[in-house]
């Protein structure tokens, strides 16, 4: 597979959410931007950083209609727990097989602590109406990763 950068269309998908229901990238994400975050564990100290920096900033993004999604590995029952926990609003979705997580760069190795492992590589893309990518971050603040994302989207309106 071709490596994914801005300007290329996103891979398509289908996958469950916490509650059962499946959402597509064709059928429910395109038609207005989207964040797509993939992440390693629900309710682990950096994903619920990040989880909540994106609630944090819920309003602002809803305003720029932005949808926000998060990818893992973990069961809907796991999402639905981490969700109700932090009252999280967007769908995260389940990916047990990592194979979204492949088909976006978001899988493979990475150093964790000086040592060479496999495994989610935290990851975000931003996503245009059409499909396209606007922007990937292969590194992320877990705190401040939604003010990334917004200052993002003032570069890319401002240049329209």
């Amino acid at each position: 597979m071709a490596k994914l950068e801005a300007g290329l269309k996103a891979p398509a998908f289908r996958l469950k959410d916490g509650g059962g229901a499946w959402v597509s990238l064709k059928d429910d994400i395109l038609g207005s931007r989207a964040v797509i975050y993939f992440y390693p564990k629900d309710d682990t100290p950096g994903c619920t950083k990040e989880a909540c920096s994106f609630r944090d900033h819920s309003a602002e993004l809803r305003k720029r209609r932005v949808k926000v999604y998060g990818i893992s590995a973990d069961t809907e029952a796991s999402h639905q727990k981490f969700a109700a926990k932090y009252t999280l609003r967007f769908p995260l979705l389940c990916d047990p097989g990592h194979v979204v997580a492949r088909a976006y760069g978001a899988y493979g190795e990475k150093t964790m602590y000086g040592k060479k492992v496999t495994g989610v590589i935290r990851s975000t893309i931003l996503l245009e109406g059409d499909g396209r990518i606007a922007h990937i971050w292969r590194k992320v603040d877990t705190a401040r990763h939604a003010q990334e994302i917004l200052t993002k989207l003032d570069e890319l309106d401002a240049r329209a």
